[in-house]
């Protein structure tokens, strides 16, 4: 999608494994996948709840006055676009606390928590988000596949935010987490009763 092939489905077909090399019990393998799918979850929604020395809104801030232009007090030209900033800082942050809050509930050890699904989820929105609003302030120069009019940050945006949208399959679709969330926390039926 973004001009590499970092996805791999692999198939195996009458494989034998010896009775030691099994992983968990005898016909538990799917207890065993949901156990490695909230650990990628997990990992996902950490990578994204990570701070660095500057936070993700500084650099938008900087891309956004680079492409949009500032007013007379220095602030981004647009107060919409501003307040989008202020918004995507607002989500990443309480990101970063249902990051802390899933790995406090993994130490436990009391199963997989659908939390990892709360965070995948919404690791997804703030990054793609963000993705988005990068490539809306660079405007034209946001839509560059290769070529010398593009700068290599601007590729770079490009490429990434292509790249981003894979993020909803990650660990299990974004649809997938939804249904997760409404059985494990809200308490909603698997299904809709046909009268």
């Amino acid at each position: 999608i973004a001009g590499s092939s970092p996805f791999c489905e692999t198939f195996f077909t009458d494989v034998k494994v010896p009775k030691e090399n099994l992983v968990g019990p005898l016909n538990g393998g799917w207890t065993v996948a949901k156990r490695l799918l909230q650990h990628e979850r997990s990992g996902m929604g950490g990578r994204q709840g990570e701070g660095g020395n500057r936070s993700k809104a500084d650099i938008l801030g900087v891309v956004a006055k680079k492409y949009v232009g500032e007013d007379a007090k220095g602030r981004l030209a647009d107060s919409d676009l501003r307040t989008r900033i202020i918004q995507n800082e607002i989500d990443q942050r309480a990101l970063q606390l249902t990051v802390r809050r899933a790995a406090l509930e993994s130490r436990s050890n009391s199963g997989p928590s659908a939390a990892t699904s709360i965070m995948k989820n919404a690791n997804m929105k703030v990054a793609q988000d963000r993705a988005e609003l990068t490539l809306e302030f660079m405007g034209h120069q946001g839509l560059g596949w290769e070529g010398g009019d593009f700068t290599p940050e601007e590729l770079t945006a490009v490429r990434s935010w292509l790249s981003g949208k894979a993020g909803s399959i990650y660990g299990g679709s974004n649809e997938v987490q939804s249904n997760i969330i409404s059985k494990r926390i809200l308490g909603l039926p698997d299904h809709i009763l046909q009268h």
